[in-house]
């Protein structure tokens, strides 16, 4: 496995990633604090929680694996070559642990806690269900050939699908109700956040490196930092057209992280 070539770019590896860490995993307390000062979750999409449950679970499979298991590794320096790094770092494990575990809480939010009318809807358990089924039809096609980075490679894509759908209820559900009353939007401006650092943290790693391997090797890391960034803009646009109070606060945010990645400003 590769070392790294220069100091100062690991030390910034690690503090990309940290800062990706404490963002994404920041983001999941305003909900779980609103949720127990109301002692209600309405207003808060159940198929939301499920699906970022399958989501962070299948991540965390895939980062554990990769990042622990010597086998898998050596699977990997295989496929792409043994001068490379792996692609996992210590704060994708963490974030994953921390998030599978927080969004388990919320989960056990919505049991304890007034739900007024909602539900978890038909289309969602029967999305969670096909995954999960999936995912275990590949786990015994992968047994006879221990092709362990595949099956995981297969998580990897299963988490950046559930994260693609995950917001589309809670969208659906603040348009339908013309009121964001219940759900957080702190996590939104958080996980734009991270998203910037943790593709900031890859592309740093490449800079070392001189191999850009790293994106695709892991490409659902690539993909999920790349689709939490690209709809920021419309789902806050949406989101606080409907609560016009937190808009000038978020924009001063929103032009903040524009101008350092892109060098362009937020416009409604």
């Amino acid at each position: 496995m590769a070392s790294w070539n220069s100091i100062p770019l690991e030390i910034a590896y690690e503090t990309f990633g940290w800062i990706a860490f404490f963002s994404w995993s920041i983001s999941f307390y305003p909900q779980v604090i609103l949720n127990f000062r109301r002692k209600s979750v309405v207003g808060l999409n159940f198929d939301f929680v499920v699906l970022n449950l399958t989501k962070h679970s299948s991540y965390l499979i895939y980062n554990a694996s990769l990042y622990f298991s010597s086998a898998i590794q050596h699977q990997y320096f295989e496929k792409y070559g043994h001068g490379e790094m792996i692609p996992v770092a210590a704060n994708d494990v963490a974030f994953s642990i921390h998030a599978v575990l927080l969004t388990a809480i919320t989960l056990f939010q919505i049991v304890i806690y007034d739900r007024g009318n909602q539900k978890v809807s038909k289309i969602s358990i029967a999305t969670v269900c096909v995954v999960w089924l999936v995912a275990a039809v590949c786990f015994f096609i992968a047994l006879p050939s221990n092709s362990w980075l595949w099956l995981i490679s297969i998580f990897n894509s299963i988490q950046v699908f559930m994260t693609v759908i995950k917001y589309i209820p809670q969208v659906i559900m603040n348009f339908m109700r013309k009121s964001t009353d219940g759900f957080s939007i702190g996590n939104i401006l958080l996980d734009f956040l991270g998203g910037v650092t943790n593709y900031a943290q890859m592309a740093v790693q490449s800079i070392d490196q001189n191999s850009w391997v790293n994106f695709y090797g892991n490409i659902g890391k690539t993909l999920l930092s790349l689709i939490i960034c690209c709809p920021s803009k419309p789902v806050l646009s949406f989101t606080f057209h409907l609560n016009s109070s937190l808009l000038p606060s978020a924009l001063v945010l929103m032009d903040t992280f524009c101008s350092l990645v892109h060098g362009g400003v937020y416009k409604e």
